[in-house]
């Protein structure tokens, strides 16, 4: 990652321009072609470098509710129950913790009804019941930026 990777990666994540050709905006400002961002951006997500870009909403806003998942699985499989956990749309992002619960996930969805139901079929699907869901009971806007 050089010099012309990082000022991307600090536009990425702080004022993503919403306009026609966004990569060509970010290029206009580094002095450099829409084309050369565009192919800098895709091979910092193929290094697992970006992960996703994408836009965050206040869903319940917009009416929907989330939550935060708490999973105990044993070791042997945690990458199957990842997989199908990150099958799910409304799976925002997940994450591994040094705790009797390892597997931590949120989960967004149109409603309380089909949350539950995907929180069933996960555990139908991998066979791992203790899954805690914990909505939340306060927000707090955190800016998780890095400065590169």
């Amino acid at each position: 990652m050089d010099a012309v990777d990082k000022k991307i990666l600090n536009i990425l994540q702080t004022r993503f321009p919403i306009v026609p050709e966004p990569f060509d905006a970010v290029g206009a400002e580094l002095g450099i072609s829409g084309g050369e961002v565009l192919d800098r951006v895709k091979r910092l997500k193929e290094d697992g470098i970006i992960r996703r870009i994408g836009a965050v909403f206040d869903g319940r806003a917009l009416g929907y509710t989330s939550t935060l998942c708490a999973a105990r699985v044993p070791e042997a499989q945690v990458r199957s129950f990842v997989e199908v956990v990150n099958g799910y749309p409304g799976v925002t992002h997940n994450y591994r913790r040094s705790h009797e619960y390892n597997v931590w996930f949120t989960f967004i969805a149109p409603d309380q009804a089909a949350l539950e139901k995907a929180l069933a079929e996960i555990r139908q699907r991998t066979g791992i019941t203790d899954i805690l869901n914990m909505p939340a009971v306060r927000t707090y806007k955190i800016n998780a930026t890095f400065e590169l």
